[in-house]
């Protein structure tokens, strides 16, 4: 909160600013009255770098001033609405919309992180707020909980200072070199200066989804050298309270923005999530920025023989820049401004949470014939499984994160780094170290159908299966024919893998039986879901 009478003046003949109410790198915000229209707003007085000339002081309030008016010219529920660009006594101002009300990070701080279905609702809207951004050329560039604002009374989920936005096609705020955005946030293409476009934003909604959900962001640490190199290099691991938003988050924290999930299918995935209270699934076919996107044909794997689509190799080669950056960073001590000013824009540090104007298994013995897959915590009663396309089409785009496996007499979608392993009339596609098994079987119809083969399979499953338990047989269906879902724990090979949990549905299909499933540690059952949920709505009869 600001004091009112502080430092009480006038500018552009019109906005009495009568109380500070938030500071931050790109300038202070401002309390104000709007004398003609006699209502209140608030007015971001931006900072500018003193050590200009006068003529480069100039260039960089025209450069703030026509970036602030294409975001004047945004109007979206969820975007803060920007009344009026001026200038006074050679500075710029912004004249914005008074919102009553906190940050998403003071609210965060002082009642603790959200729960799944609200982080959906906020993940909703912001993705409203960044399509229509997006749209119109303009990118945020700083997403993070202190630029979202929540209106007292309503909870309105307000995006806002887009002080540091790149207009498409134009200079950007900071070609003095300073690096804006907050790095827990900052997508790892930014890092490397290879690319900045709306994918970035999109990685940031990711990071962001995961600190109202956990309370902090997956990528914090002690260091400035360690949060970049989690970014770039580290494996990512959302919390553990982003399970049931898992497939979401995933996918916008996909390093690969050419494969990173666009904002179209994240905004459905959590509405259906909203709707009906279950994890959201990928469509399937799945374009990951919901444009044409050019991909590499596909090549042999040289370790299998297996042919896979290969992921492009540019943003690659980007993900390897960053992280020698960071290396060199790390080793020689160079600030953060100087490895990051490469991204081509910034200008100044992010700004506080007021900175927007508010007042407040491999089976080893043929007797486990089935290593089926993962599900949550607690088997779900029932399962629908549903293809999107005809078992026709072989031309399938894997989700992100994942790459398309045709195999002799199938394709699907097995995640990247899985390895081939046939096994008799079996073929697996593992893990590395196994920790993920997902199993395939064709096999001629047997009497009775795929329930009869289920219950049949969970009859000997304490003799297949070491401390067979909670063995579950559902009748469900799998591209409008009859299927059975059949999910069990057991306790492992041994004592060393620990017990683990199966996913299995089989059907019958072109006068084939078809069995998949996955078998994952009991404690990583939800991203074997996930798992299990891909290879069986990608899996294709060629």
């Amino acid at each position: 909160m600001g004091t009112e009478g502080e430092n009480v003046r006038v500018i552009a003949g019109r906005y009495r600013l009568t109380a500070r109410i938030g500071r931050g790198g790109m300038g202070v915000v401002w309390r104000a009255t709007d004398q003609l229209l006699g209502r209140q707003v608030a007015v971001k007085e931006l900072s500018l770098d003193d050590s200009l000339s006068a003529d480069e002081a100039r260039q960089q309030r025209d450069r703030t001033l026509r970036e602030a008016r294409a975001v004047a010219q945004l109007r979206h529920p969820h975007i803060i609405v920007v009344h009026d660009v001026v200038e006074d006594d050679e500075r710029p101002y912004i004249v914005m919309e008074l919102i009553d009300g906190g940050s998403l990070a003071e609210r965060i701080s002082a009642r603790g992180p959200v729960d799944a279905r609200e982080a959906a609702r906020i993940g909703i809207d912001l993705l409203g707020a960044l399509r229509r951004a997006h749209d119109a050329g303009v990118l945020h560039r700083d997403l993070k909980p202190a630029n979202v604002l929540l209106e007292a009374g309503s909870d309105r989920v307000v995006l806002t200072d887009f002080g540091i936005a790149q207009v498409a096609g134009a200079t950007t705020l900071t070609e003095s070199g300073a690096f804006v955005g907050s790095p827990e946030y900052t997508a790892p293409e930014r890092m490397s200066g290879v690319r900045t476009g709306p994918e970035s934003d999109l990685w940031s909604l990711g990071a962001l989804l995961c600190t109202i959900l956990s309370g902090e962001s997956p990528f914090r640490r002690d260091s400035l050298g360690g949060i970049l190199h989690a970014v770039v290099v580290d494996e990512i691991r959302p919390p553990a309270q982003a399970a049931p938003l898992l497939p979401v988050v995933r996918g916008l924290l996909e390093r690969d923005p050419e494969r990173r999930l666009g904002a179209a299918e994240a905004e459905r995935m959590l509405r259906a999530f909203r709707d009906t209270g279950r994890t959201p699934r990928l469509s399937v076919p799945y374009t990951p920025t919901q444009r044409d996107v050019p991909r590499p044909k596909p090549v042999p794997s040289p370790s299998t023989g297996t042919v896979v689509d290969g992921p492009p190799k540019q943003s690659t080669r980007g993900v390897l820049v960053a992280a020698a950056l960071v290396a060199a960073m790390v080793g020689a001590g160079v600030s953060a401004a100087a490895l990051l000013m490469n991204d081509g824009g910034g200008g100044g540090g992010a700004p506080s949470s007021s900175s927007t104007a508010h007042t407040s298994g491999t089976p080893s013995t043929p007797s486990a014939s089935r290593t089926p897959s993962a599900s949550p915590e607690r088997p779900a009663p029932t399962v629908t499984v549903t293809r999107r396309q005809s078992p026709a089409d072989t031309s399938r785009t894997a989700p992100s994160g994942y790459h398309v496996a045709r195999d002799q007499g199938f394709s699907l979608a097995v995640p990247d780094g899985f390895t081939r392993d046939p096994q008799g009339e079996r073929v697996f596609y593992m893990s590395p170290g196994q920790t993920f098994r997902i199993g395939i079987k064709v096999a001629d119809p047997e009497p009775g159908g795929p329930l009869a083969v289920m219950r049949e399979s969970a009859a000997k499953g304490p003799a297949n299966n070491p401390g067979y338990r909670d063995g579950v047989v559902k009748q469900t269906t799998h591209a409008g024919a009859p299927a059975a879902l059949w999910q069990f724990t057991w306790d492992g090979f041994d004592e060393a893998e620990g017990a683990r949990h199966t996913y299995d549905l089989c059907w019958e299909e072109g006068g084939r039986m078809y069995d998949v499933w996955v078998s994952a540690p009991v404690g990583k059952v939800t991203e074997a879901k996930e798992y299990f949920d891909v290879a069986v709505d990608t899996f294709t009869v060629t």
